[in-house]
């Protein structure tokens, strides 16, 4: 049986989402404490994870993280506790969607796959022109 995937973006407005990029950024600057590190773990560019982040913070009246400047002691960065909740609001919300979208097309889910070899390797039919 196929595996399926719903991926989804929650919009709060205007250029003001959280999709499964965002969220993972979070993850990652929570686990490592630093957004510079984050980015390499996903292989981005630091300047994409600070704009990601920083749209982030622009989104909500709360930060989501807070960074400080690097130099002799070093930077970094920290999830607030709000960063933290939406985290873990969003992994429920997409555990629920998954669930239901694996009960919902179950039946197509079985369906998905079958017999590609046999497809593949079927003669191409072409219609003459007249």
């Amino acid at each position: 049986m196929s595996s399926l995937t719903v991926r989804f973006r929650i919009d709060f407005g205007r250029n003001e989402a959280v999709g499964p990029g965002k969220v993972t950024l979070l993850e990652h600057i929570d686990e490592c404490g630093s957004l510079s590190q984050a980015a390499r773990e996903l292989g981005m560019s630091y300047r994409r994870a600070w704009q990601l982040l920083e749209s982030l913070n622009l989104t909500f009246r709360l930060p989501v993280a807070t960074t400080s400047v690097g130099g002799r002691g070093g930077g970094g960065a920290a999830l607030t506790a709000f960063g933290r909740d939406l985290i873990k609001s969003y992994r429920a919300f997409d555990a629920d969607v998954q669930a239901r979208a694996n009960r919902h097309f179950k039946s197509f889910a079985r369906q998905a796959g079958r017999d590609r070899a046999r497809r593949r390797a079927a003669p191409i039919v072409r219609l003459s022109e007249r």
